[in-house]
């Protein structure tokens, strides 16, 4: 990497349809090809971060807004999507860069921060003060409630966090479609 990684925080309504175009490909690539038109959808509403390289994209994430329930009470989450790195500059500082400037977001605008973490992903949020969800998980569907065993949450508290903030309780989901969490 030749320079630091330049980065900038922009609306979804204020990206152009080229450089949404160009976002949507550099995501496709970062996730090999598994980034679904449910995943881009999760992405969009919100405010992106984006870094670049050398003028070229090199990591973004997104957040957008979510509502979270944990035991009974509702929270107003910056829910983190689409976090990627270009595969050439992973371990380079360009994921701090971006997770920092998202927990700026965070931290500023939320009750709770939160996301689905990658196995690849999960020792960086945890390096950088992120929680892991210790009980169970569930959604809201149309069907009620259920449960998602299995998913790899983690959560950032904020100025905002009711406290004491038990991560042993339930954390219940909004609906949408594709991955739920």
């Amino acid at each position: 990497m030749s320079a630091s990684p330049a980065v900038r925080t922009v609306p979804t309504a204020d990206l152009s349809p080229a450089e949404l175009d160009r976002l949507r490909r550099f995501l496709d690539t970062a996730y090999a090809g598994r980034f679904t038109d449910d995943d881009w959808s999760h992405a969009l509403g919100g405010v992106h971060v984006l870094a670049t390289v050398d003028g070229e994209p090199a990591g973004h994430a997104a957040v957008v807004v979510r509502q979270l329930v944990v035991g009974d009470t509702t929270l107003r989450t910056g829910f983190v999507e689409a976090v990627a790195t270009a595969a050439g500059l992973r371990r380079r500082g360009v994921g701090t860069a971006v997770m920092a400037e998202v927990e700026r977001l965070v931290r500023g605008g939320f009750e709770l921060g939160a996301l689905a973490a990658s196995e690849d992903g999960a020792a960086l949020y945890a390096r950088r003060g992120w929680l892991p969800w210790r009980g169970p998980t569930a959604a809201l569907t149309p069907d009620g409630v259920v449960d998602t065993p299995g998913e790899a949450v983690f959560v950032l508290p904020t100025p905002a966090t009711p406290t004491p903030l038990d991560t042993a309780v339930r954390l219940v989901c909004d609906w949408r479609r594709g991955d739920l969490w």
